[in-house]
């Protein structure tokens, strides 16, 4: 039988903080900036905005089959074979998410930190560190969480503190220069990373004690994590400009390295790369535990951690043949993502708490 873990609400709350700042502390600038130039910032605060629905959704659902995680939900509204089939296909969504965000983290160290390394150690090295983690637990891992949380607050906090006397406010002018279209252009690409990817916490909810109540920190959870990162959008943009940040992979790191003060406190960039480690490795750890826990699910296994090693030794080599380089990968991130996270982080969601309400109406459950 699967153990049964208990995550406090503020737990929960921890995680999709860390959750949300994840991989997009470094590379949502650029992504932003790439349609909406020095409008970024207006963009990320209308994801933020947009996302609130996504949370209303997926609350929803929770609470409509409390006990049940999204492959129980699957069998439950599409029947036992075809909702295995839809949950083999959100199995396939937040494992590709995993090997991505593993690869993430391979090409920022082999192109900044660790160049001369190579990216297959990294990548075993980090996905060892996941494992431990996932066959822990999530209850685990959400404690560690409340730990690192005020840790990443204090870095990002301090870098903006530092970066402040080299921000030029005529950077972000003039607002909606060419109108709102390249905003709403931007605030698309920028939902699916890391919105409408929040669908896999619907893996976590029946862990949740006091479920009734997890509306309020799944979207104070988001909004904190979203005012992050429109933060460190906006002082990306204020200090680099907008022309600068489309030229940048990772902006917020760029930003960080120019710190300066009398010459004595610099090159502190290592403060964003342990910000980023960091949420990331949450952020990979909470993807890999729920694709991990899935697949148990979809194959009625009574214990989970046996499949850990061999997918995360899937999940290291996905993530080396998943993607040909940095450039290839940053096209898919800003471009292709989006579209492809709409099917598992709008579209399928809807569907399954429309059919919920119908059933329950025509049960004549309230």
């Amino acid at each position: 039988m699967l153990d049964k873990e208990n995550i406090e609400l503020s737990q929960f709350k921890t995680l999709v903080i860390i959750f949300t700042i994840g991989s997009s502390v470094l590379v949502a600038p650029s992504i932003l900036a790439a349609d909406a130039k020095q409008d970024a910032w207006l963009s990320a605060i209308l994801g933020v905005s947009i996302s609130s629905l996504f949370i209303l959704l997926y609350s929803s659902l929770a609470m409509q089959f409390p006990e049940k995680t999204l492959a129980g939900v699957n069998e439950i509204i599409f029947g036992k074979w075809m909702g295995k089939v839809v949950s083999l296909s959100y199995f396939s969504y937040f494992f590709v998410i995993s090997a991505l965000l593993l690869r993430e983290i391979g090409d920022f160290l082999t192109t900044h930190i660790m160049v001369a390394t190579p990216i297959h150690a990294i990548l075993i090295l980090f996905m060892t560190v996941v494992i431990f983690g996932t066959r822990l637990g999530i209850e685990t891992v959400s404690r560690a969480g409340q730990i690192f949380l005020p840790l990443i607050f204090l870095l990002l906090g301090t870098i903006v503190l530092l970066i402040t006397p080299q921000m030029y406010m005529e950077n972000v002018l003039p607002v909606l220069e060419k109108g709102i279209k390249p905003v709403l252009k931007a605030t698309f690409h920028f939902l699916g990373l890391p919105f409408l990817e929040f669908v896999v916490f619907l893996m976590l909810t029946p862990k949740i004690n006091n479920l009734k109540k997890v509306r309020k920190p799944f979207l104070v959870g988001m909004f904190i994590g979203g005012f992050s990162i429109v933060t460190i959008t906006f002082v990306a943009i204020a200090v680099l400009g907008a022309s600068s940040i489309e030229r940048h992979i990772y902006p917020s790191y760029a930003i960080a390295r120019k710190i300066s003060l009398g010459n004595f406190i610099q090159r502190i960039e290592g403060m964003v790369a342990g910000i980023w480690f960091i949420s990331i490795y949450f952020k990979l750890t909470v993807f890999f535990y729920s694709s991990t826990l899935m697949l148990t699910e979809i194959l009625q296994l009574r214990e989970y951690r046996f499949l850990t090693l061999p997918l995360g030794m899937i999940t290291i080599l996905l993530s080396i043949v998943g993607s040909r380089d940095i450039t290839y990968f940053n096209w898919m991130i800003s471009v292709a993502w989006t579209p492809y996270s709409l099917t598992f982080g709008l579209f399928l969601p809807l569907l399954t708490l429309c059919i919920a309400i119908v059933k329950k109406k025509i049960a004549g459950n309230p």
